[in-house]
């Protein structure tokens, strides 16, 4: 699924949800210019999936049509279609990653990350014959999957055999902090490179 489809069944999402939304607000849920938002506007109101209604003191309200109920059925399922062939893909190379660290003997693995990435990794993880050491991350919460979050500064101290970004945003940054830390190059995955 492209950018601009995902756009626009975030668009529809929200202008289903509240007719009087702006495009002020709605730029920022798309984390786009107002100009951006507008062009998309425009571009759906042709295709027939919104149209424009005046309330009262010159705001505009936008109602989904009929076209555009189905077509962000459409794009639902498109996106549904998307994120899950992702998940095996990346589940898929998880468990690739892991089985090789596995081989070359590796037993004992950190994940650095708390997102869905990081998640999908400890699942993948759980399946084979590893131990999970502990999550790092860069913005450390309490806890992730009832883990406790550890600073990265922590792995210092720690015994381990890989350490795995499971992160794919500031991936640099995470490895700079992490060779900082005095940990080896060959015990850092980063899986941006690896996909």
């Amino acid at each position: 699924m492209n950018l601009q489809a995902q756009r626009e069944l975030q668009l529809l999402c929200e202008v289903e949800k509240n007719a009087a939304v702006t495009q002020r607000s709605l730029a920022q849920t798309l984390g786009v210019a107002v100009g951006l938002t507008n062009l998309y506007l425009k571009r759906l109101i042709c295709k027939g999936h919104i149209k424009i209604t005046t309330i009262p003191r010159n705001r505009l309200k936008y109602l989904l049509t009929a076209r555009g109920i189905a077509e962000k059925s459409r794009l639902t399922y498109q996106y549904m279609q998307y994120s899950l062939s992702y998940y095996r893909k990346m589940r898929q190379r998880l468990h690739q990653v892991f089985v090789t660290l596995s081989k070359d003997g590796a037993k004992r693995i950190v994940i650095c990350g708390t997102g869905e990435l990081a998640e999908l990794a400890y699942l993948t993880l759980c399946e084979l014959d590893l131990a999970l050491v502990g999550f790092v991350d860069g913005k450390p919460k309490n806890t992730f999957l009832s883990f406790p979050v550890w600073p990265i500064e922590a792995v210092a101290n720690w015994d381990f055999d890989a350490i795995l970004i499971a992160d794919m945003t500031d991936v640099k940054q995470l490895q700079s902090r992490l060779l900082y830390e005095g940990v080896p190059s060959e015990k850092i995955i980063a899986l941006c490179t690896l996909t």
